[in-house]
């Protein structure tokens, strides 16, 4: 009876090992991925034009393939999953033409 018990604590603390290996593994791999998402670089929304931070308060921020998305609102971020490619090729537009341009990237509408 006493070898049953060891062998049952001995397994479960070698579950208990392996669990805290896989959780510190994720979250090294979490820490990572996080440093390799692509800033929004720009200062306004994407989809409504709106200057982020200004009237709507903070801007609602996501990661979409890689890339960091902000928006003035949560609303705008419905519009912009309906076409992702559309506002995807809108900020990588905008971007070379700001970085082109040291002085442009301010607030553009639609």
């Amino acid at each position: 009876m006493k070898r049953i018990v060891r062998f049952g604590l001995a397994a479960l603390c070698a579950v208990a090992v392996a669990v805290s290996a896989i959780n510190i593994a994720n979250a090294a791999d979490s820490k990572e991925s996080k440093s390799k998402v692509k800033p929004y670089t720009l200062d306004y929304c994407i989809v409504s034009g709106e200057k982020l931070g200004g009237s709507m308060g903070k801007p609602h921020v996501i990661t979409y393939e890689g890339r960091e998305i902000k928006f003035c609102c949560a609303g705008c971020e419905g519009v912009f999953k309906k076409d992702p490619a559309k506002y995807i090729k809108k900020i990588e537009e905008a971007e070379k033409a700001k970085s082109k341009s040291p002085s442009s990237g301010s607030s553009q509408k639609k």
